[in-house]
């Protein structure tokens, strides 16, 4: 996929279609209404010549804005000016965004006529007639405004969308503002590399899930913790994201006596606390909100059987605890030794 070179043809196509509707409007209407004469200059009268010669002079300037911008292969167009200033060809940089636009763990979220992706080391917005870029290393984002609805075209339900401004130190780049959802500001945060700045203390309402997985946190770190003994393997990064180490251990807890539901788990720890929320929040049924959350755990092909929050474990390494203790006991004895031979030192 040709993202910047879609984007150069489309800006313009857009550009030069809407400069065309006042003359078709001015078309059209001589036509439904051949009494007002408006193919006939001498009889329509002054208003409809100066109405003819408007719709005349903006759709000769869409057609010679669409044409400077195509001359030299788009080298002239506004996006490719931008791209310009990010490296030098544009052509190298429009083939580094291409190549990451493609990637399918891009940010992407759509709000009316405006586009906002993100992806490894680009944060772009498409608007109708512009593209704005900017190269995440050299950007600098904070949040300057929240828009509270009651009510979305969307949903049913109550929205916040958030105002980010988005200030790039690359010489020749103009700041712009993107806009998203709240509900995504937390997928935007992972694959931004800078911090966002929230200078205004701006309340950022959570979405279900978010508030779900904040509240299985709460509860997991409440739960008996799981203690790594010798000989036990290490843990490996999680088997959903494969970025966290595996921080979660599940085992039979929350009915001792054999009651229930819940069976024991035998597998090694596989899952970071964060994929597993989001784990149960999608298994989560949703007529039982209260309880200890039953949902189905697959351990075997064909086999399906249950696990609730109440087993979900923590993981403390005691081989990483004993070794802290150890260093910190050497580290004491190192300070005492070091007192004794002043004092020492000072009495000779």
């Amino acid at each position: 996929m040709d993202f910047v070179g879609y984007h150069l043809k489309r800006t313009t196509s857009t550009l030069l279609l809407h400069c065309l509707l006042p003359l078709g409007y001015y078309i059209c209407l001589g036509l439904v209404s051949p009494k007002l004469h408006l193919f006939e200059p001498a009889r329509s009268g002054f208003s409809a010549n100066v109405l003819l010669l408007v719709c005349l002079s903006i759709a000769l300037c869409g057609a010679v804005c669409a044409r400077y911008w195509s001359w030299n292969k788009w080298s002239n167009h506004p996006f490719a000016k931008l791209l310009l200033k990010h490296g030098n060809p544009w052509r190298a940089v429009a083939s580094s965004v291409n190549i990451e636009f493609r990637r399918i763990t891009k940010f992407s979220s759509i709000i009316g006529g405006t586009s906002l992706y993100i992806t490894d080391s680009w944060i772009i917005k498409c608007s109708a007639y512009k593209v704005d870029i900017a190269h995440q290393p050299d950007v600098h984002l904070s949040i300057i405004h929240a828009e509270d609805h009651d009510i979305s075209h969307e949903s049913n339900v109550a929205v916040q969308f958030l105002n980010i401004r988005v200030s790039s130190i690359t010489p020749g780049t103009k700041p712009f503002v993107i806009r998203l959802n709240s509900t995504d500001y937390g997928d935007l945060r992972e694959k931004l590399q800078a911090p966002v700045r929230n200078a205004r203390n701006v309340v950022i309402h959570q979405s279900l899930s978010d508030k779900f997985i904040e509240a299985f946190k709460e509860q997991v770190s409440q739960n008996e913790v799981y203690r790594l003994q010798e000989g036990e393997e290490e843990p490996e990064p999680c088997i959903g994201c494969m970025q966290q180490p595996s921080n979660i251990k599940l085992q039979k807890l929350c009915a001792l006596s054999g009651e229930g539901e819940c069976v024991p788990c035998y597998c090694r720890p596989m899952w970071c606390i964060d994929c597993m929320g989001k784990w149960f929040a999608s298994r989560q049924d949703q007529h039982q909100p209260e309880g200890c959350w039953p949902v189905p755990l697959l351990v075997r092909h064909a086999v399906q059987n249950f696990v609730c929050l109440m087993c979900v474990c923590s993981l403390d390494d005691i081989r990483q605890s004993t070794l802290m203790d150890l260093n910190a006991h050497v580290h004491v004895c190192h300070y005492a030794a070091s007192a004794w031979i002043k004092i020492l030192s000072s009495l000779c």
